[in-house]
């Protein structure tokens, strides 16, 4: 079955070149080609289109906008970046498992058919998750210093917030009333949300002053945190069952900890926290292309005097310590559990 691939880019000739190279080493796909956004999402109304490659610097429509696009009209289209800021940074959005990719300038048209037939084929047996995360796009914003408004909206509730760079930093933020970091943790944790962007950035006091991964680390420890908070598993009334808790258990480990280490260890809580399962993978697998092996364990500044050690598994456990844990002791312990 043929499929179509749309090509982005206001360079005429390096678009003519691409598509003659790439329509003679892929025979199953015909390649279409625009020359900025607007005329990209004008295909993608008439056309059926299985995969979508964008430069980002364009006019009329840049591709930013376009990718902004794909995400509210069309999220079951995975989309390659095309980019000059080819990075560590750019390794790690790509590998977070969502419709979005990237392709570092210059590349050869081998190393691009290749990355499109990955995708196609990904799509053809569903091992693509076909969508794009607003974390992820508002990365992509930050990376590209891009100075823009993004509104957003939340799918579920209709929820409406915004959020404002300016060269790739977020300056500002605001859901009705409220303004500044409390605004940006909860947007930053919505999901699914639209996306809309407008070319001019409507805040130039800093109020946030922190980069978008903090932030979105520190958006979903929040949401967790609440999430943990809930009150159902204690309600009165409710049934005690003796139960014997796994070996890999949050309770048995903090007893292994406790009695290699002492009662006043230092360590304060062992949790068990699913969210923290995509993170670890893609620090695992970006540790494994650079032939650092799996990853074992992850430590965490929280910004004051705590830390944070998470051991994959699954669920990963998080386990919180105080200044006066012995440090090293505890790393190799959690290493070996």
């Amino acid at each position: 079955m043929i499929k179509k691939v749309l090509l982005v880019d206001d360079d005429r000739e390096m678009l003519l070149d691409l598509k003659a190279s790439l329509s003679r080493k892929i025979d199953t796909v015909a390649v279409i080609t625009a020359a900025n956004g607007r005329e990209a999402l004008a295909c993608l109304r008439s056309q059926e289109i299985a995969l979508v490659v964008t430069d980002l610097k364009m006019p009329v429509m840049d591709g930013l906008e376009l990718v902004a696009a794909i995400m509210q009209r069309y999220a079951d289209i995975p989309v390659i970046v095309m980019t000059g800021f080819g990075t560590p940074e750019t390794e790690r959005l790509a590998m977070q498992g969502g419709a979005l990719d990237f392709i570092a300038k210059p590349f050869s048209a081998d190393k691009l058919a290749l990355q499109i037939n990955e995708r196609l084929s990904q799509q053809s047996e569903g091992g693509t998750l076909n969508n794009v995360s607003s974390a992820m796009f508002l990365q992509l914003i930050e990376m590209e210093q891009r100075t823009c408004t993004v509104r957003l909206e939340h799918a579920r509730t209709g929820t409406k917030g915004i959020l404002a760079f300016d060269q790739g930093e977020l300056v500002g933020a605001r859901i009705g009333e409220t303004e500044g970091l409390d605004a940006a943790y909860e947007i930053l944790v919505w999901d699914p949300v639209s996306i809309a962007l407008q070319n001019s950035c409507l805040a130039r006091d800093n109020r946030i002053q922190r980069n978008m991964c903090q932030l979105i680390l520190e958006a979903a420890r929040r949401r967790d945190e609440k999430t943990s908070a809930s009150p159902a598993a204690d309600a009165p009334g409710a049934p005690t069952v003796a139960a014997a808790e796994p070996a890999g258990s949050p309770a048995r480990m903090q007893t292994r900890i406790e009695k290699a280490l002492g009662a006043g260890c230092g360590v304060e809580s062992v949790s068990a926290d699913p969210a923290w399962s995509d993170c670890l993978l893609l620090i695992s697998r970006y540790g494994e292309r650079l032939n650092l092996g799996k990853l074992t364990l992850a430590c965490v500044h929280r910004g004051d005097s705590h830390e944070q050690f998470i051991r994959p598994g699954a669920p990963p456990i998080v386990v919180v310590a105080s200044p006066k844990c012995p440090r090293e002791k505890l790393m190799q312990l959690l290493s070996e559990l």
